[in-house]
């Protein structure tokens, strides 16, 4: 009888189950791994994606921001006096992106208010900084600008609002460019649907920045044994000075 019920219970036909909605967002990048070797030069990583139509038909913009880890910075504002450059203030903030970029199908005014750029930091204006200013001549924003305008100078921020190509109402794509000075550590690619000025649908997909080969050996060796590094540093440059000084001499 148990055998019976155990039988009739397998050829039973399966509960209906709904099948999901379909994601409105899909994004995904060309490479998840940014080899930085001897000689690395900057590359370009290619995202890419589609965006299906949510209630009312609407497809909506797309936004993507990459931001690098946060890493801590320190600014001094320096003053002349008497002839002589001194600093006069100091600034440090811990939650400092070590690179920020955004694209756009539009100018972000124009996908949400300033209320919904700055809940999810989307925008140089909408970072959430935390700075610490002990100076009596120079205010937080002052040295926020600062901030930025250094890291623009070494290209980690971006100075402008990427164009996000559209190749027909649904698919996207847009290109991120990694600078050769392009810390290493785990990046995040955060990529929104909006519509109406809300977001959507939101995806996150990471990106490792990563040294291989023997620049990555040199560095790792460099960071953990750093006294050590040191001393063959200083070792090696003696050398060298004596080399070339035995050289010279004879000719």
């Amino acid at each position: 009888m148990l055998l019976a019920l155990s039988l009739l219970a397998l050829c039973a036909p399966a509960p209906f189950v709904p099948a999901h909605a379909a994601e409105p967002l899909v994004a995904d990048l060309s490479k998840h791994l940014v080899a930085i070797t001897t000689g690395f030069a900057g590359t370009d990583v290619l995202l890419f994606g589609a965006i299906e139509e949510v209630d009312g038909g609407k497809t909506g913009d797309v936004v993507v921001v990459v931001r690098g880890p946060n890493r801590s910075e320190t600014l001094r504002r320096k003053d002349r006096t008497a002839g002589i450059w001194i600093n006069s203030g100091i600034a440090k903030v811990d939650n400092a992106p070590s690179f920020y970029q955004v694209a756009s199908t539009r100018p972000l005014d124009q996908l949400a208010p300033p209320a919904i750029l700055g809940r999810h930091q989307i925008g140089l204006d909408h970072l959430d900084l935390a700075l610490r200013v002990k100076d009596g001549g120079a205010d937080t924003a002052e040295y926020r600008k600062a901030l930025i305008r250094l890291n623009q100078k070494k290209g980690l921020y971006g100075d402008k609002v990427l164009e996000i190509g559209m190749l027909s109402q649904r698919l996207f794509r847009t290109d991120v460019h990694f600078p050769a000075n392009v810390p290493v550590g785990v990046y995040m690619v955060e990529v929104y649907l909006m519509v109406g000025g809300q977001v959507v649908s939101a995806q996150t997909t990471p990106l490792v920045v990563s040294k291989i080969g023997i620049g990555a050996d040199v560095y790792d060796f460099a960071h953990q044994q750093a006294a050590a590094y040191g001393i063959i540093a200083i070792a090696l440059a003696a050398f060298a000075g004596w080399l070339a000084a035995i050289v010279f001499k004879k000719a």
